[in-house]
Protein backbone atom coordinates (compact mmCIF):
# COMPACT_ATOMS: atom_id res chain seq x y z
CA UNK A 1 0.00 0.00 0.00
CA UNK A 2 2.93 2.69 0.94
CA UNK A 3 4.44 1.89 -2.46
CA UNK A 4 0.81 2.62 -4.18
CA UNK A 5 0.66 5.52 -2.77
CA UNK A 6 3.95 6.59 -3.10
CA UNK A 7 2.75 5.99 -6.81
CA UNK A 8 0.28 7.63 -6.99
CA UNK A 9 1.64 10.94 -5.36
CA UNK A 10 4.57 11.57 -7.79
CA UNK A 11 1.86 10.35 -10.68
CA UNK A 12 -0.47 13.29 -9.25
CA UNK A 13 1.46 16.10 -6.35
CA UNK A 14 -2.11 17.26 -6.25
CA UNK A 15 -3.49 14.65 -4.01
CA UNK A 16 -0.73 14.96 -1.62
CA UNK A 17 -2.18 16.65 1.47
CA UNK A 18 -1.20 19.97 3.10
CA UNK A 19 1.03 18.58 5.92
CA UNK A 20 2.97 16.07 3.52
CA UNK A 21 3.33 18.97 0.67
CA UNK A 22 4.84 20.78 3.71
CA UNK A 23 7.17 18.06 4.71
CA UNK A 24 7.75 17.17 1.53
CA UNK A 25 8.93 21.11 0.85
CA UNK A 26 11.41 20.66 4.42
CA UNK A 27 12.50 18.17 3.32
CA UNK A 28 13.65 19.49 0.09
CA UNK A 29 15.06 22.55 1.01
CA UNK A 30 16.92 20.24 3.80
CA UNK A 31 18.73 18.64 1.09
CA UNK A 32 19.43 21.64 -0.78
CA UNK A 33 20.98 23.21 2.00
CA UNK A 34 23.42 20.19 2.83
CA UNK A 35 24.34 19.58 -0.99
CA UNK A 36 25.36 23.60 -1.07
CA UNK A 37 29.16 25.04 -1.01
CA UNK A 38 28.10 26.74 2.21
CA UNK A 39 27.28 23.50 4.00
CA UNK A 40 30.39 21.78 2.11
CA UNK A 41 32.74 24.46 3.33
CA UNK A 42 32.02 24.34 6.90
CA UNK A 43 34.76 21.56 8.14
CA UNK A 44 37.30 24.16 6.46
CA UNK A 45 35.77 27.52 7.85
CA UNK A 46 33.87 26.65 10.86
CA UNK A 47 36.93 26.24 13.47
CA UNK A 48 39.23 28.81 12.28
CA UNK A 49 36.16 31.12 12.51
CA UNK A 50 35.48 30.42 15.71
CA UNK A 51 38.81 30.17 17.46
CA UNK A 52 39.44 34.10 15.39
CA UNK A 53 36.19 35.16 17.05
CA UNK A 54 37.58 34.11 20.76
CA UNK A 55 41.26 34.80 21.02
CA UNK A 56 41.12 37.86 18.85
CA UNK A 57 37.79 39.56 18.58
CA UNK A 58 36.34 38.39 22.24
CA UNK A 59 40.33 39.23 23.78
CA UNK A 60 39.69 42.36 21.98
CA UNK A 61 36.14 43.26 23.43
CA UNK A 62 37.88 41.82 27.05
CA UNK A 63 40.56 44.39 26.94
CA UNK A 64 37.75 47.02 26.40
CA UNK A 65 36.04 45.83 29.19
CA UNK A 66 38.79 45.98 31.64
CA UNK A 67 39.36 49.29 30.10
CA UNK A 68 36.65 50.98 31.93
CA UNK A 69 37.54 49.58 35.62
CA UNK A 70 40.55 50.30 38.02
CA UNK A 71 42.00 46.79 37.92
CA UNK A 72 45.61 46.72 38.93
CA UNK A 73 46.20 42.59 37.57
CA UNK A 74 45.56 41.09 41.22
CA UNK A 75 42.05 39.46 41.90
CA UNK A 76 39.09 40.00 39.49
CA UNK A 77 38.41 42.88 38.04
CA UNK A 78 35.21 44.63 39.00
CA UNK A 79 32.70 44.74 36.24
CA UNK A 80 29.95 46.43 37.95
CA UNK A 81 31.31 49.92 38.33
CA UNK A 82 32.61 51.08 34.58
CA UNK A 83 33.88 54.20 34.63
CA UNK A 84 35.96 56.61 32.45
CA UNK A 85 38.29 57.58 35.18
CA UNK A 86 41.06 55.97 33.01
CA UNK A 87 40.71 57.67 29.94
CA UNK A 88 40.54 60.87 31.72
CA UNK A 89 43.86 60.81 33.34
CA UNK A 90 45.63 60.51 29.27
CA UNK A 91 45.76 64.00 29.20
CA UNK A 92 47.40 64.47 32.32
CA UNK A 93 49.66 62.08 31.98
CA UNK A 94 53.33 63.34 30.26
CA UNK A 95 54.15 60.12 29.50
CA UNK A 96 51.37 59.45 27.57
CA UNK A 97 50.93 62.33 25.77
CA UNK A 98 54.92 62.15 24.97
CA UNK A 99 54.55 58.74 23.26
CA UNK A 100 51.31 59.68 21.40
CA UNK A 101 53.49 62.31 19.98
CA UNK A 102 56.10 59.96 19.04
CA UNK A 103 53.60 57.44 17.85
CA UNK A 104 52.11 59.97 15.09
CA UNK A 105 55.68 61.50 14.27
CA UNK A 106 56.88 58.14 13.62
CA UNK A 107 53.77 57.40 11.32
CA UNK A 108 54.30 60.50 9.09
CA UNK A 109 57.82 60.39 9.43
CA UNK A 110 58.83 56.96 8.40
CA UNK A 111 55.89 56.38 6.05
CA UNK A 112 56.30 59.87 3.86
CA UNK A 113 59.86 59.10 3.32
CA UNK A 114 59.75 55.25 2.66
CA UNK A 115 57.66 56.03 -0.23
CA UNK A 116 60.13 58.72 -1.57
CA UNK A 117 62.67 56.36 -1.52
CA UNK A 118 60.72 53.46 -2.53
CA UNK A 119 59.35 55.76 -5.37
CA UNK A 120 62.79 56.70 -6.10
CA UNK A 121 64.42 53.11 -6.17
CA UNK A 122 61.66 51.68 -8.24
CA UNK A 123 62.41 54.83 -10.94
CA UNK A 124 66.18 53.93 -11.14
CA UNK A 125 65.40 49.71 -11.60
CA UNK A 126 62.39 50.88 -13.69
CA UNK A 127 64.63 51.70 -16.37
CA UNK A 128 66.01 48.42 -17.53
CA UNK A 129 69.17 48.42 -15.81
CA UNK A 130 71.82 45.44 -15.64
CA UNK A 131 71.93 42.99 -12.74
CA UNK A 132 67.93 44.09 -12.06
CA UNK A 133 67.17 41.32 -10.20
CA UNK A 134 69.73 40.98 -7.80
CA UNK A 135 69.23 44.76 -7.13
CA UNK A 136 65.85 44.23 -6.31
CA UNK A 137 66.82 41.66 -3.77
CA UNK A 138 69.46 42.98 -2.62
CA UNK A 139 66.85 46.34 -1.64
CA UNK A 140 64.00 43.43 -0.84
CA UNK A 141 66.26 41.08 1.53
CA UNK A 142 65.73 43.76 4.22
CA UNK A 143 62.00 43.47 4.74
CA UNK A 144 62.35 39.74 5.21
CA UNK A 145 64.54 40.37 8.22
CA UNK A 146 62.37 40.79 11.79
CA UNK A 147 62.50 43.74 13.83
CA UNK A 148 64.57 42.29 16.18
CA UNK A 149 67.26 41.17 14.14
CA UNK A 150 67.15 44.76 12.68
CA UNK A 151 67.30 46.25 15.59
CA UNK A 152 70.24 44.65 17.07
CA UNK A 153 72.14 45.15 13.79
CA UNK A 154 71.32 48.61 14.20
CA UNK A 155 72.44 49.13 18.03
CA UNK A 156 75.59 48.23 16.32
CA UNK A 157 75.77 50.86 14.09
CA UNK A 158 74.93 53.25 16.42
CA UNK A 159 76.86 52.40 19.19
CA UNK A 160 79.89 55.01 19.71
CA UNK A 161 82.43 53.18 18.37
CA UNK A 162 79.72 51.43 15.81
CA UNK A 163 80.02 51.73 11.90
CA UNK A 164 78.64 54.87 11.23
CA UNK A 165 80.85 56.93 13.71
CA UNK A 166 83.78 54.81 12.59
CA UNK A 167 83.08 55.65 8.94
CA UNK A 168 81.94 60.00 9.80
CA UNK A 169 85.88 59.37 11.97
CA UNK A 170 86.95 58.10 8.12
CA UNK A 171 85.98 61.29 6.35
CA UNK A 172 87.44 63.66 8.53
CA UNK A 173 83.56 64.88 10.13
CA UNK A 174 84.36 62.80 13.42
CA UNK A 175 82.97 65.77 15.00
CA UNK A 176 79.59 65.06 13.69
CA UNK A 177 80.19 61.79 15.54
CA UNK A 178 77.32 61.54 18.20
CA UNK A 179 75.40 58.82 20.59
CA UNK A 180 73.03 58.07 18.28
CA UNK A 181 70.84 56.01 20.76
CA UNK A 182 71.92 57.89 24.69
CA UNK A 183 70.82 61.57 23.25
CA UNK A 184 67.50 62.14 23.56
CA UNK A 185 67.94 64.17 20.67
CA UNK A 186 68.93 61.63 17.78
CA UNK A 187 66.83 58.75 19.76
CA UNK A 188 63.53 58.97 17.82
CA UNK A 189 65.49 59.68 14.49
CA UNK A 190 67.78 56.95 14.43
CA UNK A 191 64.87 54.59 14.83
CA UNK A 192 63.03 56.31 11.71
CA UNK A 193 66.25 56.01 10.17
CA UNK A 194 66.48 52.23 10.30
CA UNK A 195 63.14 51.79 9.80
CA UNK A 196 63.38 53.30 6.77
CA UNK A 197 65.89 51.37 5.64
CA UNK A 198 63.78 48.36 6.17
CA UNK A 199 60.82 49.10 4.48
CA UNK A 200 62.07 51.38 1.53
CA UNK A 201 62.37 47.93 -0.65
CA UNK A 202 59.05 47.13 -0.17
CA UNK A 203 58.07 50.17 -1.08
CA UNK A 204 60.19 49.79 -4.10
CA UNK A 205 58.51 46.72 -5.09
CA UNK A 206 55.12 48.09 -4.88
CA UNK A 207 56.03 50.89 -7.01
CA UNK A 208 57.98 48.36 -9.22
CA UNK A 209 54.60 47.01 -10.20
CA UNK A 210 52.42 49.76 -10.51
CA UNK A 211 54.94 51.33 -13.13
CA UNK A 212 55.18 47.86 -14.87
CA UNK A 213 51.54 47.85 -14.90
CA UNK A 214 51.42 51.59 -17.01
CA UNK A 215 50.65 50.82 -20.59
CA UNK A 216 53.28 51.87 -23.18
CA UNK A 217 50.89 53.86 -24.96
CA UNK A 218 51.03 56.32 -22.08
CA UNK A 219 54.82 56.91 -22.17
CA UNK A 220 54.79 57.16 -26.25
CA UNK A 221 51.84 59.73 -26.20
CA UNK A 222 53.50 62.33 -23.87
CA UNK A 223 56.90 61.69 -25.94
CA UNK A 224 54.72 62.63 -28.70
CA UNK A 225 53.43 65.49 -26.98
CA UNK A 226 56.36 66.54 -26.31
CA UNK A 227 56.64 66.20 -22.52
CA UNK A 228 60.17 66.32 -20.81
CA UNK A 229 61.08 63.27 -18.37
CA UNK A 230 60.79 65.57 -15.53
CA UNK A 231 57.00 66.13 -16.94
CA UNK A 232 56.42 62.57 -17.72
CA UNK A 233 56.86 61.05 -14.47
CA UNK A 234 55.01 64.35 -12.71
CA UNK A 235 51.84 64.19 -14.99
CA UNK A 236 51.54 61.23 -16.09
CA UNK A 237 53.55 58.45 -14.03
CA UNK A 238 53.48 58.67 -10.69
CA UNK A 239 49.64 60.20 -10.82
CA UNK A 240 48.83 56.43 -11.99
CA UNK A 241 50.46 54.91 -8.87
CA UNK A 242 48.00 56.27 -6.61
CA UNK A 243 46.77 52.60 -5.75
CA UNK A 244 50.22 51.58 -5.25
CA UNK A 245 50.91 54.65 -2.90
CA UNK A 246 47.47 53.72 -0.81
CA UNK A 247 48.38 50.21 -0.16
CA UNK A 248 52.08 50.75 0.77
CA UNK A 249 50.89 53.66 3.33
CA UNK A 250 48.80 51.59 4.85
CA UNK A 251 50.85 48.39 5.65
CA UNK A 252 53.79 50.82 6.58
CA UNK A 253 51.56 52.53 8.88
CA UNK A 254 50.16 49.42 10.33
CA UNK A 255 54.44 48.49 10.68
CA UNK A 256 54.42 51.59 12.15
CA UNK A 257 52.08 51.09 14.99
CA UNK A 258 53.84 47.80 15.13
CA UNK A 259 56.83 48.82 16.74
CA UNK A 260 57.02 47.39 20.02
CA UNK A 261 60.04 45.05 19.64
CA UNK A 262 62.09 47.08 17.61
CA UNK A 263 62.69 50.01 20.29
CA UNK A 264 62.43 47.07 22.84
CA UNK A 265 65.41 45.77 21.49
CA UNK A 266 67.31 49.07 21.42
CA UNK A 267 66.29 50.79 24.76
CA UNK A 268 64.06 48.41 26.68
CA UNK A 269 60.77 49.58 28.47
CA UNK A 270 62.11 52.68 29.15
CA UNK A 271 63.38 54.56 26.19
CA UNK A 272 62.70 57.83 27.66
CA UNK A 273 60.09 60.14 26.72
CA UNK A 274 61.92 61.07 23.18
CA UNK A 275 61.41 57.30 21.90
CA UNK A 276 59.01 56.47 23.91
CA UNK A 277 55.42 54.86 21.90
CA UNK A 278 52.01 53.87 22.71
CA UNK A 279 52.64 50.33 21.95
CA UNK A 280 55.84 50.49 24.76
CA UNK A 281 53.75 52.85 27.26
CA UNK A 282 51.32 50.31 26.91
CA UNK A 283 53.45 47.22 28.52
CA UNK A 284 55.17 48.95 30.65
CA UNK A 285 52.04 50.74 32.55
CA UNK A 286 50.17 47.10 32.52
CA UNK A 287 53.60 44.67 33.03
CA UNK A 288 56.12 46.99 34.86
CA UNK A 289 54.19 49.32 36.63
CA UNK A 290 50.70 46.45 37.44
CA UNK A 291 48.27 49.08 36.25
CA UNK A 292 46.09 46.90 33.84
CA UNK A 293 43.40 49.31 33.21
CA UNK A 294 45.36 51.96 32.52
CA UNK A 295 47.35 49.77 29.90
CA UNK A 296 44.02 48.61 28.18
CA UNK A 297 42.94 51.98 27.89
CA UNK A 298 45.88 52.81 26.32
CA UNK A 299 45.42 49.77 24.03
CA UNK A 300 41.67 50.78 22.98
CA UNK A 301 43.47 54.03 21.71
CA UNK A 302 46.46 52.33 19.57
CA UNK A 303 43.60 49.85 18.33
CA UNK A 304 41.33 53.51 17.39
CA UNK A 305 44.15 54.16 15.54
CA UNK A 306 45.23 51.36 13.74
CA UNK A 307 41.38 51.53 13.02
CA UNK A 308 41.37 55.52 11.61
CA UNK A 309 44.23 53.65 9.03
CA UNK A 310 42.64 50.97 7.72
CA UNK A 311 39.11 51.18 7.58
CA UNK A 312 39.15 53.96 5.20
CA UNK A 313 41.00 51.62 3.31
CA UNK A 314 38.65 48.57 3.37
CA UNK A 315 35.34 50.95 2.72
CA UNK A 316 37.29 52.29 -0.65
CA UNK A 317 38.06 48.64 -1.56
CA UNK A 318 34.88 47.01 -0.68
CA UNK A 319 33.05 50.14 -2.52
CA UNK A 320 35.41 48.99 -5.59
CA UNK A 321 34.65 45.36 -5.27
CA UNK A 322 38.08 44.51 -4.28
CA UNK A 323 36.46 42.95 -0.91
Amino acid sequence: MDSLRNSLRRLNPLSLSTGDRERESEDGTFERLRHSSFAESMPFWLLPTLLVLLFVYGAIGWNVAISFTGWSGLGQPDYTNFTLEMYRQMPADPDFVASLRNTIALLIAFTSVSLVVGLALALLVDRKIRFENTFRTIYLLPMALSFVVTAIFWSWMYASDGLINTMLSGLGLGWFAQDWLGDPRFKLAAVIVALIWQFSGYCMIVYLAGLRGIPNEHYEAARIDGASTLKLYWRVIIPQLRSSTVGATVVLMVFALKAFDFIYVMFGTNPGRSADILAVTMYREAFSASQWAYGAAIAVVLFALALTIIGPYAYTQYKRGAL
